[in-house]
């Protein structure tokens, strides 16, 4: 069938959808706009055979919905109605929650239900349950849709809320209040009201006297204080009491602001006599707490896991967890597992501390020179067998540090944009005019960076990119990640293995040395961010200022992006 995407934003449920739709056969056309009129134009334009809306935050109008049956794709259960679906489910606590793929009507979300798909909650961030969980059930209910509505003999049912397994209904629009934190509320309160606004809009707050909007929360089982006291400090982020213990904030935003680690919105003043309390990556602690690297050993396995906030990697961050490999790789270990975040492996430099800078471009250059030190620490490692293990998506620099990995594993169901150019004619660095090439070949390594095209993790291992892609969840992609990593480990396979490194490594060296990729793409990023031309710069502050809108290169036919 010819498939029209509509979508409010290109992002990873659309394009993860676009993806598989591709995959399954189907000619599919990609417009990301949240004007009726262009919708209209597209669908006159493209002529579709059915409409898929994967996230849309406008109604389809109607001339387009009375021509071709489209399918909005709402992340609530049967009869949840309403744009804050996933809001209230966390703020709720409810316990599972699903997503109905319903056909559009002249009543939001109240259309014939295709299809619909559930699934357990965690006590996450909402941005972090729509890009696993949601998306996950997203894909099977649209995909489900999709293959009942081709066959021809499928009727939708109409929503009745006198049925008794519809327990969803209309709910308002969650207002600013309803997640306003009062700091004498008990921890899993505040947890939850941070929690459904993140990543967008925020929790409302006011810290040290700032009025501001929260992101990012923890709970803590040790520190304690007072209510709205200020208790520690810990790479950026903050602990507060609560009205029954303490919580760590990672991340505010001031009124005009952008979103910064906590610290650095405070400022010195407000934190003055507020202690650091470090935690190294390998120190035990017992009890819940946060800190964003940290390590652990299994046997000859060493698991390093970095939890950078949406996976953006300051200088300081970059430089951090690249002292906590050099420290994983004196360990008497044969296997180092980067295993990244929970909800995000990696998407690079971190565009909103670049942008809050004295120096934006200044500080460009300083995080992508820490980026291209961590990835050749990873590259040069000939005394163990490395292995990235993504269990999240990954983005521009993001995807390249994966590849410095001997092996590259990732969670079914995951997307990847192997590029930088959408950041206004990004050059792009990490060794990628290395490490890229020797995954896929240099016309489709120049095909990924020119195409601003999204790829499924599937679609990945299947080119070439990762090496293999497994589990359907967090928790399976993980226990299969410590089999895998253990199997590794037999001690004459890692001695010809490293050995193997070595020798392809001095080849490599020979035909071209690694640092010369490195100057080569150096200096097309010292243009990028020092010379004449704007557009970067401009990109940057249109994406930390104004969101993320869909680049102008997107490709319009998903053809063009997925061939």
């Amino acid at each position: 069938m010819r498939i029209l995407v509509l979508c409010t934003a290109y992002n990873g449920l659309s394009q993860l959808a676009a993806c598989r739709l591709q995959e399954l056969g189907h000619d599919v056309v990609v417009q990301a706009t949240g004007d009726p009129d262009v919708m209209q134009q597209a669908a006159q334009r493209e002529r579709p055979d059915l409409i898929v809306a994967p996230m849309l935050k406008s109604a389809i109008p109607e001339a387009v919905w009375n021509r071709t049956t489209c399918l909005i794709v709402h992340p609530g259960i049967v009869g949840d109605r309403g744009p804050s679906s996933l809001d209230w489910a966390i703020l709720d606590g409810e316990r599972e929650w699903g997503v109905t793929v319903l056909q559009a009507a002249a009543e939001m979300d109240a259309g014939d239900i295709w299809a619909t798909s559930t699934f357990a909650m965690r006590g996450v961030g909402k941005s972090e349950l729509y890009r696993h969980e949601v998306s996950q059930a997203a894909l099977r209910a649209l995909l489900q849709a999709v293959e009942r509505y081709e066959s021809g003999l499928h009727t939708p049912r109409a929503l009745d809320y006198a049925e008794a397994e519809v327990r969803g209904r209309l709910r308002p629009p969650m207002r600013a209040s309803d997640r306003q934190l009062d700091w004498e509320l008990p921890t899993a309160t505040l947890l939850r009201r941070v929690r459904s606004g993140d990543s967008a809009p925020g929790a409302r707050a006011t810290v040290a006297g700032l009025a501001c909007h929260a992101y990012d929360a923890w709970p803590e089982d040790a520190l304690r204080g007072h209510p709205a006291q200020l208790l520690a400090q810990r790479e950026g982020a903050i602990c507060i009491g609560t009205g029954d213990g303490a919580l760590w904030l990672t991340h505010l935003r001031a009124r005009e602001g952008i979103k910064l680690p906590a610290a650095q919105v405070l400022g010195a003043q407000r934190l003055s006599g507020v202690s650091e309390r470090p935690l190294a990556p390998d120190a035990e602690h017992q009890g819940q707490t946060w800190r964003d690297i940290r390590y652990v050993e299994r046997g000859p396995v060493g698991y390093l896991h970095f939890d950078f906030y949406n996976g953006a990697m300051s200088s300081e961050q970059c430089e951090r967890l690249r002292l906590a490999f050099v420290q994983a790789r004196q360990r008497p270990t044969r296997c180092i597992v980067l295993m990244g975040g929970q909800d995000v492996w990696s998407n690079g430099i971190h565009l909103n501390r670049i942008d809050a800078a004295p120096d934006p471009a200044l500080e460009s250059w300083r995080n992508i020179l820490a980026m291209n030190a961590l990835v050749r620490e990873i590259v040069l490692t000939d005394s163990h067998r490395v292995v990235s293990a993504m269990q999240g998506n990954a983005g521009a620099g993001g995807v390249i540090l994966a590849l410095a990995a001997d092996q590259v594993w990732a969670r079914g169901g995951l997307v990847f944009n192997p590029h930088y150019k959408g950041m206004g004619g990004l050059y792009g660095s990490e060794y990628w005019t290395y490490l890229l090439p020797r995954r896929v070949g240099a016309a489709r390594a120049q095909e990924l960076t020119e195409s601003l095209r999204p790829l499924s993790s599937e679609h990945a291992q299947r080119m070439g990119l990762i090496d293999a892609c497994f589990g359907e969840d967090g928790a399976g992609f993980r226990a299969q990640v410590a089999e895998r990593a253990l199997a590794l480990c037999a001690a004459e396979d890692v001695r010809k293995a490293v050995a193997a490194k070595r020798r392809r490594r001095a080849a490599d060296e020979r035909r071209k040395p690694l640092e010369s990729y490195g100057a080569e793409e150096l200096t097309h990023m010292y243009r990028n961010f020092f010379g004449p031309d704007p557009s970067y710069h401009e990109a940057r502050r249109r994406f930390v200022r104004k969101g993320a809108p869909a680049p102008a290169s997107t490709p319009r036919d998903a053809r063009e992006a997925l061939a």
